[in-house]
């Protein structure tokens, strides 16, 4: 059976199930997976998706009969599965899991010791790579499968615990919205140990997803959560997407957050406690997280996006804290990988501490930092547009560290393909919101021809 190249992302295998993702695929995979890494101990979670038990058994059996000794730890979010590899030192595991994509879609996020990720540059490369040349298409000689299952909550809860001060976190109303995925996990875990009162929607794990798409980045997803804020009189609003290692916040006022106004409140949290913290945030973000971080005593470093290369660098700089647009949230106490609970728990805290409503917190950055949010463009020579638009702004500050960013003393955007697709992502920040669209509109006619 030939197997689609194209499910081989960037930062994991990603396909439609059956016709690209099934038992067999996975099964393959797992062999080829321990047969990298040299593993002889790993972990093996899965979300909710009605394919995701016949994925993992395909990758257990694949796995086992390469000679790895499996820890199956069930049905899971992949921060917990990057916990229960970092925390026992084996030597990887795989979470099946298409994150926030439809339910119809299936996937493999490995990770090797220490929770980091495998990516397109270095082991998913060589996986598709041995199984295009038809490498483990057959089983070895049977041999007894050596798995043990494990349940982690309850462990995993004291560890998520550990980063805050549980009689900080205010007595308020919650809305939590795990949106029939695996925050709903997490969330049973840890918010009744907590002070708070929640409201919960959509705690069933399905994964048909039957309530809403699992991605709150987009604003339709989001539309419940915000008016049950507004309904309930509620101080918060926390959303998961479908594999919950990305968080999501929404205001007492029924506001979404940005990823990076929480990567800014949240570096400079913790540049307070340690003087001269290194925080690592994405080519996207706001300048809000550099100037808070800073005057903070922070340094703040920008990175490429993606997983595994922010988890590189926040290892390579000692990095206390790393934050993503798109909700991703790294810590050095958590083995430099992305939680999507502790971010929770931290704006929990840094609410009661503050003794203020997260909006009025927020009010000196909505003020300052005007932000166009992620715009894609389909374009039809990708190359072409990015040569179009450093021709336009070559009398700003250019730099290529992913896609093109060109910094101006009042405005500022990075434009980046797709790894995927024909698309153009555009982030485009300024000081006032009558230049941010104007801005916004004169890159985008660019980008678009």
């Amino acid at each position: 059976m030939p197997i689609d190249s194209s499910i081989f992302k960037a930062y994991d295998i990603r396909g439609i199930y059956p016709g690209q993702i099934n038992g067999e695929v996975a099964r393959r995979v797992g062999r080829a997976f321990v047969d990298y890494l040299g593993a002889r101990r790993i972990a093996v979670g899965r979300d909710a998706r009605l394919s995701s038990p016949e994925v993992a058994k395909g990758f257990i059996k694949g796995a086992c009969s390469q000679g790895a000794h499996v820890v199956d730890i069930g049905t899971v979010g992949t921060d917990m599965l990057y916990y229960s590899v970092a925390k026992n030192d084996l030597d990887g595991g795989a979470m099946i899991t298409a994150s926030h994509n439809p339910k119809e879609w299936n996937g493999i996020k490995m990770v090797r010791k220490g929770a980091l990720a495998l990516s397109g540059d270095a082991g998913i490369k060589e996986i598709r790579e041995a199984l295009a040349a038809g490498r483990f298409a057959d089983d070895p000689s049977e041999a007894p499968p050596t798995v043990a299952t494990r349940a982690i909550g309850e462990e995993y809860a004291r560890h998520c615990l550990s980063f805050i001060d549980v009689a900080a976190v205010p007595k308020i109303k919650v809305v939590l919205d795990p949106g029939n995925g695996m925050g709903a996990v997490g969330a049973a875990a840890l918010f009744d140990r907590l002070p708070v009162e929640t409201v919960r929607l959509y705690f069933d794990l399905d994964g048909t997803f039957p309530n809403h798409p699992p991605d709150p980045l987009e604003a339709q997803n989001r539309a419940e959560i915000v008016q049950w804020v507004k309904q309930e009189k509620a101080q918060l609003g926390i959303a998961w997407d479908g594999d919950a290692d990305r968080c999501f916040f929404i205001d007492d006022t029924g506001e979404f957050v940005p990823g990076d106004f929480v990567t800014a409140l949240l570096g400079e949290h913790f540049c307070r406690k340690e003087k001269g913290a290194t925080v690592i945030y994405d080519v996207r973000a706001s300048r809000a997280v550099r100037d808070k971080v800073e005057a903070a005593g922070g340094r703040a470093l920008m990175n490429r996006v993606g997983h595994a290369f922010i988890k590189k660098r926040m290892r390579d700089e000692n990095g206390v804290f790393g934050g993503e647009v798109s909700g991703h949230f790294y810590f050095r106490d958590n083995w430099y990988a992305d939680n999507g609970m502790i971010p929770a728990l931290l704006v929990l805290e840094m609410i009661g501490r503050e003794g203020r409503r997260l909006s009025e917190i927020l009010a000196p950055l909505r003020e300052r930092y005007h932000i166009s949010g992620e715009i894609n463009s389909k374009v039809s020579d990708v190359t072409a547009a990015l040569a179009r638009i450093e021709e336009r702004h070559r009398d700003g500050r250019i730099t290529r560290m992913d896609g093109i960013s060109v910094d101006y003393d009042d405005w500022h955007f990075n434009v980046r393909p797709s790894n995927t697709e024909p698309l153009l992502r555009l982030n485009l920040e300024a000081y006032s919101r009558d230049a941010m669209e104007r801005r916004r509109d004169e890159v985008l006619a660019l980008v678009r021809g």
